[in-house]
C-alpha cells in the first residue's frame, strides 16, 4: 500500500488541513460498516444523493479513526474530534479522483483498462491466470470499477508490479471521462456492447461512444473483431491509433480457426501471427469462447508465448468460484476464496472474514497457500501477511505451501495440501468462519470438499451482480429524487434475507421493507443499517421494535394507539411512523372516511410523527385493471392531501409496486416499492431484466425401465415404451410444485430438455430422458435462465411469487458475483 502524509494529500488535492496534520495515510474508506482497522486509514466523507457519510465522522472517531477528507466544514467536527486530522475539500470523490491520478503518475509499469457491457471481470481475471509466472501483476478488486471504485482500486497499486490490470465501468453518461484521467491505460480491452444501463442512454451508440473515452490516451485498443458495432466506432473514433482484434475474421490478428463443443469444454484451434495452436477451453458456449480469446489476446501482445497458453487455459476457473459462502462442518462458515491468492486480495477477504465471523458469533480462522508473483522477497512478503493477520484480528492461522511452511517455521504449517489433509484433525475446528484463500495450483477444492458440510446438494443460485442490475434498471425508470424502498419479506422471496440486504444497502436504496418484526430484527442484528418499515407489526413486538430502530406500518387505530403507548412508556419521541390507507385493495388500511378521525388521533400523539402515506395497487399487473388503478391512485392522492393540510406539515408518499413502476410512471411520488421486480420479473420490461435464481441438482441415478411399467406413487407415470430416467434429488420438499407432475413440468440436463414422468415425490422427482446424452451425476436445472420462474407459473397457472417463496430453506442458498 502507498504512504502519504496528510500534507501531501493535501497539497495534490488542493484541500485545507485542520486539526492534527501529523497522521499518515496508508488506506482509504468510505463505508463506515467496512473501517475495521483504524490506524493510518482515512475516511472519505462523501454528501451523496441518498447518504451523508458526515455523519459516520463522530462514530468512526470513537472506533480509533483519526485522518477525515470531509466537504462539510470541518471546525463543526473538530471539537468532539480533538486529535482527528481533516483535510477539507469542495468535493470528496472529485478529491480522491486528483490524488488517484497523482499516484497513478508515480506507477512506473503500463495499465490494461477493460471496458464494455459484460465479461470485464472475468477478461481480469482469465488476464490474471493466464499471464501468471510471466509478469508480477496487479489488479482491482472485483466490481471496484466505478467512479469510487477505480480510484480506490489504483490507491492500491503500488511500484513492484510489472503490469496493472483495471475495469472500468459505467452507467450515465460523462463518466468515463473522469474514470479515464484518473486511470490513462496505455493498453485498452472492449468487451462487447449490449443492454446493460441502457436506461440512461439515448441509444446503444451512444453509451457506445462513452465507453471508448476508456481509450483516449491508450497507446492500442483490443477487441473482438466479429462485433462490427464495436469494430466501427472504434475505427471512427481512433483511426490513428494501433489495434489488435480477436474472433472468426480473417483479418483478426489472433484468428479462431476451428470451434467444437466436448462435453463440458471447448475445443479451439487458433491462429496468433504464422502460427497455430489448439487449446482446450474448460466450459462452453460463445460468451466463455468471446471472453477467453480476449484475454489471450491481451497476454500474448504482453509477451507470454504462445506454446504456454494451452495449459494455462486448461486450468481456468470460474470467476464466481471466489468468496462463495457454504455452510461447514461442526457449525462452521467456509468461505471459500480457492482460486487466487495475492496481497490485496487477501486483505479484502479478510475483511469480509470479519464480516461474517462478527455477524454470525464465530471465530475467525485463515487456511493460506503460499502467495505468488507479489513482488516482495519471502521474508517481506510473509511479515506482511503476518501483520495483516494480526491486526484483522484472525484467530488461528494456517500455513500451506514450502514458502509459507518455511516462513512459519513450520508451527501451524504444512508443506502440501495432501499433509494437511492427512494429519490434521478435521474435528477441531468448530464454530469458527473459516477462510479458504488459496492459489490455483494449491488446488483447495480438495480442502473445501472435506470441511463442507455434505448436506442435499440442491442449491438456489442467486446471481448478485444480475440483482444489482435490475435495481438499477428500475431507478433508471424513476425521476431522480425518487426514493426506493426495497422489499426483502418472506425471506427476501426465497433468497436470503441479510444477503441481499447487504447488497441492497451498497446498492444506496434508501429503505427495506419486511414484513414481521422478527425479520427486521435478524437483519439489525447481522449489521444493516437502513430504515427498515415493519409492514405487519404485531402489539407485542413494539418494544423490540423500539430497541432496533423499526419503523412500523399502523393500519388502524388500536395499532396506532398501541404503539403510541408503547412510545410513551418508554419515554421517546419523534419516532417516525407509516400510515396504510385502503384504496380498493380491501386489507389491511385506513378507509378514506377514517382520515378525519385519523388526523385527530395523530395529533394527541405528538411523540409520533408519519414520515410516509402508502397504499396497495391491487392489479397494476394488467391492463384490464388499469381503470381501477388510476382511479385508486387518484383516491390515494386526496387522501394525502387531506392528511397533509390536517397534519400541516408534509411526508413522503408512495403507492407504486414493481409493475407501477414500469406502467404507471406519473404515480412515482416520492417513494416506491420494489419487490419481484429485483429477481428478473416485469409486467412491461421482462426483456430488459436479467433471472437472478436457479434452482439446480443433479442426476443421482439412471435406471432403465421396462415398458408398461409404472413409474412413482400412485402409479401414475406409465412407461409406453422402453424408457430411461433420471432420478433428480429435488421434490416438493424442497420446493417444487407437485403440479408440476406427469409431464406438465420439464428439467433441463445439459441443456436437453427432459419432462418430469410420474408425480413428484417429497424428496425427488424422475425425469424421461431417453434418447438424450446423460450420465449420472451432471447437472440439472430446473429453474434458471432457459426455463424461468414466469415459464414454470405459467406451466402450473399460478404466479412467479409462489415459485420463489416457494423454495424450501433446505435448499443451500449460493451467492456469486460474475
Amino acid at each position: 500500500m502507498p504512504r502519504y502524509s496528510l500534507h501531501q494529500i493535501a497539497e495534490i488535492v488542493n484541500g485545507s488541513l485542520i486539526g492534527n496534520t501529523n497522521w499518515q495515510v496508508t488506506k482509504i474508506m468510505f463505508d463506515s460498516r467496512k473501517v475495521f482497522l483504524p490506524a493510518d486509514t482515512l475516511f472519505l466523507a462523501i454528501d451523496g444523493v441518498n447518504r451523508d457519510g458526515h455523519q459516520y465522522i463522530e462514530p468512526l472517531y470513537r472506533k480509533g479513526v483519526r485522518i477525515f477528507m470531509v466537504e462539510k466544514p470541518a471546525i463543526d467536527f473538530k471539537i468532539h474530534c480533538p486529535e482527528a486530522g481533516f483535510i477539507q475539500v469542495e468535493n470528496s470523490l472529485r478529491a480522491l479522483q486528483f490524488l488517484a491520478t497523482h499516484h497513478r503518475n508515480q506507477l512506473p509499469f503500463p495499465l490494461i483498462g477493460i471496458t464494455g457491457s459484460n465479461g470485464k471481470t472475468i477478461v481480469k481475471e482469465w488476464i490474471v491466470k493466464l499471464i501468471e509466472g510471466d509478469k508480477k501483476t496487479v489488479r482491482s478488486p472485483r466490481s471496484f470499477n466505478s467512479q469510487l471504485g477505480v480510484p480506490l482500486s489504483l490507491w492500491m497499486m503500488d511500484e513492484a508490479s510489472e503490469l496493472g490490470i483495471v475495469e472500468a465501468g459505467i452507467s450515465l453518461p460523462g463518466e468515463m471521462k473522469r474514470i479515464e484521467q484518473c486511470l490513462l491505460p496505455e493498453i485498452g480491452i472492449m468487451t462487447n456492447i449490449g443492454q446493460a444501463h441502457q436506461e440512461n442512454f439515448e441509444s446503444l451508440e451512444q453509451k457506445l461512444d462513452e465507453k471508448l473515452s476508456l481509450f483516449e490516451h491508450s497507446e492500442i485498443i483490443l477487441y473482438n473483431g466479429d462485433h462490427q458495432r464495436v469494430k466501427a466506432a472504434i475505427e471512427n473514433r481512433y483511426p490513428n491509433k494501433k489495434i489488435l482484434t480477436c474472433g472468426g475474421s480473417l483479418e483478426c490478428d489472433l484468428q479462431l480457426i476451428q470451434c467444437q463443443e466436448e462435453n463440458d469444454s471447448t475445443r479451439m484451434v487458433m491462429r496468433w501471427k504464422t502460427q497455430k495452436i489448439e487449446v482446450l477451453l474448460p466450459f462452453t458456449g460463445s460468451v466463455a469462447v468471446e471472453n477467453m480469446l480476449l484475454s489471450a489476446l491481451a497476454v500474448l501482445h504482453v509477451g507470454t508465448r504462445l506454446v504456454d497458453l494451452p495449459e494455462r487455459i486448461t486450468q481456468l476457473q470460474p470467476v464466481a468460484m471466489r468468496l462463495e459462502q457454504k455452510e461447514g462442518i461442526n457449525n462452521c462458515l467456509l468461505i471459500d476464496d480457492a482460486y487466487n491468492s495475492d496481497i490485496t486480495s487477501l486483505e479484502l477477504a479478510l475483511d469480509f472474514l470479519n464480516q461474517m465471523g462478527a455477524k454470525k458469533g464465530l471465530s475467525k480462522t485463515l487456511i493460506l497457500s503460499d502467495i505468488f508473483q507479489s513482488g516482495l522477497s519471502e521474508v517481506e512478503l510473509y511479515h506482511k501477511v503476518n501483520q495483516l493477520v494480526q491486526e484483522k484480528g484472525v484467530d488461528r492461522f494456517i500455513g500451506i505451501g514450502p514458502s509459507i511452511y518455511k516462513a512459519l517455521k513450520g508451527i501451524n504449517a504444512y508443506r502440501t495440501p495432501e499433509d494437511f489433509m492427512h494429519h490434521f484433525s478435521l474435528n477441531s475446528f468448530k464454530n469458527e468462519a473459516i477462510l479458504l484463500k488459496g492459489s490455483r495450483s494449491f488446488s483447495f477444492e480438495r480442502i473445501s470438499a472435506l470441511l463442507e458440510q455434505k448436506r442435499h446438494k440442491t442449491t438456489l443460485e442467486i446471481n448478485l451482480n444480475a440483482l444489482a442490475d435490475n435495481v438499477n434498471f428500475f431507478r433508471g425508470l424513476l425521476q431522480p429524487q425518487t426514493k426506493l424502498l426495497a422489499m426483502v419479506k418472506a425471506f427476501s422471496y426465497g433468497s436470503g434475507s441479510f444477503e441481499i440486504a447487504n447488497l441492497l444497502q451498497h446498492q444506496n436504496v434508501d429503505y427495506l421493507g419486511v414484513a414481521f418484526a422478527d425479520e427486521g430484527i435478524e437483519l439489525r442484528q447481522a449489521g444493516i443499517t437502513l430504515p427498515i418499515i415493519v409492514m405487519n407489526p404485531e402489539i407485542s413486538s413494539f418494544p423490540m421494535m423500539l430497541q432496533y430502530y423499526l419503523e412500523p406500518e399502523i393500519y388502524s387505530f388500536q395499532i396506532l394507539e398501541s404503539f403510541a403507548q408503547a412510545t410513551d412508556r418508554q419515554g421517546l419521541s419523534e419516532i417516525g411512523i407509516h400510515i396504510k390507507v385502503d384504496t380498493g385493495m380491501n386489507r389491511l388500511g385506513f378507509l378514506k372516511d377514517d382520515i378525519d378521525a385519523l388526523i385527530i388521533k395523530l395529533k394527541r400523539y405528538p411523540s409520533l410523527y408519519v414520515k410516509s402515506v402508502f397504499s396497495h395497487l391491487a392489479g397494476s399487473d394488467e391492463a384490464v385493471h388499469d381503470d381501477f388503478t388510476r382511479q385508486q391512485i387518484v383516491d390515494f392522492e386526496l387522501a394525502c392531501q387531506k392528511l397533509r393540510e390536517g397534519l400541516g406539515y408534509s411526508f413522503i408518499r408512495h403507492t407504486l409496486n414493481s409493475a407501477g413502476i414500469e406502467r404507471f410512471p406519473e404515480a412515482q411520488f416520492e417513494m416506491v416499492r420494489l419487490g419481484i421486480g429485483m429477481y428478473g420479473i416485469g409486467a412491461k420490461y421482462s426483456d430488459h431484466l436479467e433471472q437472478v435464481t436457479a434452482l439446480k441438482s443433479y442426476v443421482s441415478q439412471l435406471k432403465k425401465v421396462p415398458a408398461g411399467a409404472t413409474i412413482g406413487y400412485g402409479r401414475q407415470g406409465l412407461a409406453s415404451k422402453d424408457l430411461t430416467i433420471a432420478i433428480v434429488p429435488v421434490g416438493y420438499a424442497d420446493g417444487l410444485d407437485r403440479r408440476l407432475s406427469q409431464g406438465v413440468g420439464h428439467v433441463l440436463i445439459n441443456g436437453q430438455k427432459a419432462p418430469i414422468i410420474g408425480n413428484i415425490c417429497m424428496d425427488m422427482c424422475m425425469a424421461d430422458v431417453t434418447g438424450l446424452d446423460v450420465a449420472e451425476g451432471a447437472g440439472v436445472e430446473l429453474f434458471g435462465d432457459s426455463y424461468t420462474i414466469s415459464d414454470m407459473a405459467a406451466d402450473i397457472h399460478t404466479i412467479p411469487y409462489e415459485i420463489l417463496t416457494g423454495i424450501s430453506r433446505r435448499v443451500k442458498r449460493i451467492y456469486y458475483w460474475e
